[in-house]
């Protein structure tokens, strides 16, 4: 992932703006170290750090037509631009970069070409004809992006809120699958496919169909001139990520530059549910495997670093994107850039235990729906932010937009979990890939219960993190906390901890205002908390949450007793030992 500032109209075209502005793009040099570019048409700037993943040596940013009136910087993939240049007959481009084709496009199209990319992407182009611009974030959100405004009335765009935070009167977080127009004077939805009006699809299930959507997702993902790898659980959606590519790995061209064999990555507490079952699939489909550890203490330790790059406060995202945060920069440390993961199934096809619970598949559907428009506040937003902490980019196949309408078209009959009838979540995902001849997976990994990626980890990983909160935020502070916070005002004493941090490095009223809230079990929505009276009195987005349905489920009312110190991994309170599935998120490391 690289990191985009740029700063649009304002009132001061001086050596000290242009200063100001490297200096807040330095802010996301950690996303792009590879290289730093800056452009300046008059009162209009554009700058980019480059982390190279296509092209390392000529796609440095901005990029441009070929008379360089037309300027972008950009960051994320296009998966499809060797097709694009083909169809841009008469155009000379200048790099071989993945995203020059922008520019092009836009000469061609105008604004109207947003729908023909394919991959995740936010960028910012100038047309400096008329000094006109226009900003586009991709589909799903997978790249992270923000917009804000001066008093002078500049418009500011960032990939990150600590970019524009100081120098915006206000700011929000830019909607995804939309585009903001300097002629049209504001946004508009690019992206309108049929899933999107959330209206029952009545397609029937063909798992071949739905298998060969994924694995077409994933092989235009294996686009790279660097190494990478792919993170895995051991849980259900990132074996399949790493089943896929280690079966068409030989068949690209990264494979002739770095070889076909494929590298795994796995994070975990010592003896934890992931690192065991990751560990299987990795010698299952002969990966090299790197296993990576952390202690209570170590996440603990990481935490006001975490919620610095990642820019929330919601506890469900903070809980996952340690481990995550750890583990990139592990990764990285291996001279590794990029890495396929993988979130978005259980939004897809209603993988998160509370699924169980659905009345009826209007309601299941609708549910993935809003699922699936919010994970650019979550599962996205922690994917992207964790790995881009180190200069790491990570891919989300299961978010591929082919992939998604195919995915959303099926009857969701199909999806609503029947145990009667031998369905258990994602069960139209896992009997596309259950292939008796060529199987993908072992079968008892191919069926795992579903973990999030928290709990799978180590269950004391959360319970650590739930005691080392009790210490620092007091009954007291409690009882204020609707004065101090009254927006999404913190019911737990985790929540409160990390919201002292978060206000203390974004304390703007627009930054609290980014960040989603609501009652929430075992990451539902709040619409959702509603399948099931016993949830109301037990709101906590672990799947642990989800009483009567999760294997290793919390007693109602009885918090864990843990015991939390220096280098402490391990609840005072026994549970027996089960394999469990990670969340589609962050998935693991190793040494």
């Amino acid at each position: 992932m690289c990191g985009i500032l740029a700063v649009l109209g304002c009132s001061d075209s001086s050596q000290a703006k242009r200063v100001r502005v490297l200096e807040l793009s330095r802010r996301l040099k950690h996303r792009g170290p590879d290289w730093s570019g800056l452009y300046q048409h008059g009162d209009c700037f554009l700058a980019h750090q480059r982390l190279a993943i296509v092209d390392p040596a000529s796609g440095d940013q901005p990029l441009y037509n070929e008379d360089m009136n037309i300027v972008v910087t950009v960051n994320g993939e296009i998966y499809n631009h060797e097709e694009l240049r083909k169809a841009l007959v008469g155009h000379r481009f200048r790099t071989g970069s993945d995203c020059d084709v922008i520019a092009h496009l836009y000469e061609e199209h105008g604004e109207n070409f947003v729908d023909m990319l394919d991959g995740m992407f936010s960028f910012v182009l100038l047309d400096t004809r008329d000094n006109s611009f226009i900003v586009a974030r991709d589909a799903i959100g997978v790249t992270s992006l923000y917009i804000g405004w001066s008093l002078d009335g500049s418009v500011w765009i960032s990939s990150e809120m600590k970019g524009l935070i100081d120098d915006c009167e206000h700011f929000e977080t830019f909607p995804p699958g939309h585009l903001y127009s300097s002629k049209a004077g504001g946004f508009k939805r690019w992206y309108n496919h049929p899933w999107y009006s959330e209206s029952i699809p009545s397609a029937p299930y063909d798992p071949l169909v739905l298998r060969k959507a994924f694995e077409d997702a994933v092989i235009k993902r294996l686009m790279s001139d660097v190494p990478f790898g792919v993170l895995l659980s051991g849980g259900l959606d990132s074996s399949l990520v790493a089943a896929v590519t280690s079966r068409y790995l030989k068949e690209t061209k990264a494979a002739k530059q770095w070889g076909a064999q494929l590298h795994s990555f796995c994070v975990g507490l010592e003896g934890s549910p992931d690192l065991k079952a990751a560990k299987e699939v990795a010698d299952y489909l002969g990966t090299v495997h790197h296993e990576f550890h952390f202690t209570v203490q170590d996440g603990i330790d990481a935490i006001e670093d975490v919620i610095h790059h990642i820019e929330t406060y919601d506890v469900t995202t903070i809980r996952a994107s340690t481990p995550m945060f750890l583990m990139a920069r592990k990764i990285k440390a291996l001279g590794v850039k990029m890495v396929l993961s993988g979130e978005g199934s259980d939004e897809i096809f209603g993988g998160y235990l509370y699924f169980h619970k659905a009345p009826n598949k209007e309601e299941f559907h609708r549910e993935t729906c809003h699922k699936i428009k919010a994970l650019h506040q979550y599962d996205c937003l922690r994917a992207n932010k964790a790995a881009s902490a180190w200069g790491l980019e990570a891919r989300v196949p299961f978010l591929d937009k082919e992939f998604i309408d195919v995915a959303m078209s099926i009857d969701p009959e199909w999806k609503m979990i029947k145990p009667e009838s031998g369905r258990i979540e994602k069960w139209v995902l896992r009997k596309a890939f259950d292939d008796e001849e060529k199987p993908y997976l072992p079968k008892h990994i191919l069926y795992r219960q579903k973990e999030q990626f928290s709990d799978g980890v180590g269950y004391s990983w959360i319970d650590g993190l739930k005691a080392h909160a009790a210490q620092n935020v007091t009954d007291k502070m409690m009882q204020n906390a609707g004065n101090i916070f009254p927006h999404n005002t913190p019911t737990t004493k985790e929540a409160y901890y990390y919201r002292m941090i978060f206000d203390r490095f974004f304390p703007q009223n627009s930054a609290s205002l980014t960040v989603p809230g609501g009652p929430s079990v075992a990451c539902s929505t709040a619409k959702a908390v509603e399948w099931d009276s016993q949830w109301s009195n037990n709101l906590d987005p672990s799947g642990r949450a989800a009483l009567g349905v999760h294997e290793s489920a919390y007693e109602p009312h009885v918090p864990a007793a843990i015991a939390v110190g220096k280098g402490a991994n391990m609840i005072t309170k026994k549970k027996k030992p089960r394999i469990v599935e990670v969340t589609a998120p962050a998935h693991p490391i190793s040494t």
